[in-house]
């Protein structure tokens, strides 16, 4: 209940900042304390749909002037313009926490933006936020205090899970596992629906067939002690149907495609940072 005092502020009101929000509101945080800064008046509008005392601006200043913890969730290629500009133009309250959720862009980059003067977390968020069930990487420095790192971790637990990491460079695995994992996910779903039509299904039957199973494996996965190799070799019969696709997934690579995906996806990172 304490965390519901403080004020969130948003710097971009994209669809990730529109998830936290929305998680923030199911959670019971005063929308009264939230702000959120857009210059797009389409936004704006659909923004201030969420909630009619959500405090809503073109003003980046306007949070950046009073929230407890600011959320930066501009794209990376703007990021330092934002950050200069409020330098600049505003008197950021004492104890401001600053969470950042642009994939690439280094603590080290963020505080020699910042002039030194802040407190910042980066933070690694998914879609999946959307619609709850997102999963976030955070990562502090040492010497980030403990009630910082709560009001974090506060924010984005209200769209699902969060991990805490150990150092700062697992942020690019986490993009290129959860960040950008969805997206696989999806291409998954995509084959399987085009391919179920192919080869006679309705395309609403494909996909029901196709969204239902992907949601059904992730849950069983998720609420399971066991590891995913496990719930793969209850599903595989000696000789079975499963077996027979499982095979021919092994024998085209699949694990060396998923490899190369996952380094393109970590590299990627690293280049937006550097």
């Amino acid at each position: 209940m304490q965390h519901q005092q403080h004020t969130i502020g948003f710097i971009g009101g994209g669809n990730m900042a529109q998830a936290i929000v929305r998680g923030l509101l199911k959670a019971g945080h005063p929308a009264s304390r939230i702000m959120i800064a857009d210059p797009a008046a389409r936004q704006r509008e659909l923004l201030g749909a969420l909630h009619p005392d959500l405090r809503v601006s073109a003003d980046n200043a306007t949070p950046a002037a009073s929230a407890d913890l600011l959320v930066l969730a501009v794209k990376p290629q703007q990021l330092q313009s934002a950050i200069q500009a409020l330098v600049v133009a505003v008197d950021r309250p004492a104890g401001q926490v600053v969470m950042s959720i642009a994939a690439g862009i280094t603590l080290r980059a963020l505080n020699e933006w910042f002039g030194g003067a802040a407190t910042v977390i980066r933070v690694m968020p998914n879609t999946p936020a959307l619609v709850g069930a997102g999963m976030a990487g955070l990562y502090a420095a040492d010497g980030v205090p403990g009630s910082a790192r709560d009001l974090a971790a506060y924010a984005m637990g209200a769209t699902g899970r969060t991990l805490w990491l150990d150092n700062e460079g697992e942020l690019d695995l986490v993009t290129a596992v959860s960040g950008s994992g969805p997206a696989y996910f999806f291409l998954v779903m995509e084959a399987l629906q085009e391919i179920g039509t192919e080869l006679g299904l309705s395309p609403a039957a494909a996909r029901l067939l196709a969204t239902q199973t992907a949601l059904g494996a992730g849950l069983l996965a998720a609420e399971s002690d066991d590891p995913p190799a496990t719930l793969r070799a209850r599903v595989t019969s000696p000789g079975g149907t499963t077996a027979a696709a499982i095979a021919a997934l092994e024998a085209g690579g699949i694990r060396d495609i998923f490899r190369t995906a996952l380094i393109a996806a970590r590299d990627r990172s690293r280049e937006l940072g550097a």
